[in-house]
């Protein structure tokens, strides 16, 4: 796209910025000092923010980390991956997502990988024009705290 550009959010500023497009896929987290704090813990894990920004305004957010397992080598691990609602079907998605393979080829991974809700029609749209293929299911199991 001509007037944007992508960059990791590494100051609380940044990552404030992203936090209105973040809340569109992440409806859950209300709070936007709750989601700086859940991103500057999640970065000392290996978590990263990457937003693309056209014309001074956040467009589009990924949230990533790189892993390694036994089961896929070396990956990028894509957690979150959502363009604003307004600026859909306008390339940003696709380029930032392009973006995330390009980092994932140079950290010398072996696949990028995701899950993504079985609600999620157009993503999974989106996913199977960016070459992706369904390789698993997901499983979860609800661990209650302890009394």
């Amino acid at each position: 796209m001509k007037n944007s550009r992508i960059a990791i959010a590494t100051t609380e500023a940044q990552i404030r910025r992203c936090f209105p497009v973040m809340r569109e896929l992440r409806t859950h987290i209300t709070d936007e000092d709750q989601f700086v704090e859940r991103v500057l813990r999640q970065q000392k894990q290996g978590y990263q923010l990457a937003f693309l920004e056209s014309d001074g305004e956040v467009c589009a957010v990924a949230g990533y980390r790189f892993l390694e397992s036994l089961f896929s080598g070396k990956n990028l691990y894509l957690d979150d991956l959502i363009t604003r609602e307004s600026d859909r079907s306008r390339g940003f998605g696709g380029e930032l997502m392009d973006w995330l393979i390009n980092q994932a080829g140079e950290a010398g991974c072996e696949t990028l990988e995701l899950d993504s809700g079985v609600q999620r029609f157009d993503a999974h749209r989106f996913y199977f024009a960016k070459r992706m293929s369904i390789s698993s299911y997901h499983f979860r199991l609800k661990i209650e705290p302890e009394a």
